[in-house]
């Protein structure tokens, strides 16, 4: 029988105190078990920002492909004299009125 002046946590810390290699074992366990989920964390924040770039590139490469068909359209030489023609009265002119300028 152990004696009665020792008291249950005095016993347990001096068990402990005896296995001190299991004791670091275990603090190097927790302390993996905690450095396994902060990296999930972190790796799972980075996957959603990744997506968000992703989708971001995708709606800016949808823009650029706008911009330039509206560009090709906007370039368009017939397009481009019927908006003359209809809408600020342009006519080409005959070639008895073209006048060359040369510059010297």
């Amino acid at each position: 029988m152990a004696k009665s002046s020792l008291s249950l946590p005095r016993i347990i810390v001096q068990d402990m105190w005896s296995h001190k290699w299991l004791l670091l074992l275990s603090f190097v366990v927790f302390a993996n078990a905690v450095a396994v989920v902060y990296t999930s964390y972190v790796s799972r924040q980075l996957t959603t920002k990744w997506d968000q770039q992703l989708q971001q590139r995708d709606k800016l490469d949808i823009e650029w492909r706008n911009l330039l068909l509206e560009e090709q359209s906007l370039a368009d030489s017939s397009r481009i004299t019927r908006i003359a023609t209809k809408e600020l009265d342009m006519t080409r002119p005959l070639p008895s009125e073209e006048v060359v300028v040369k510059i010297p």
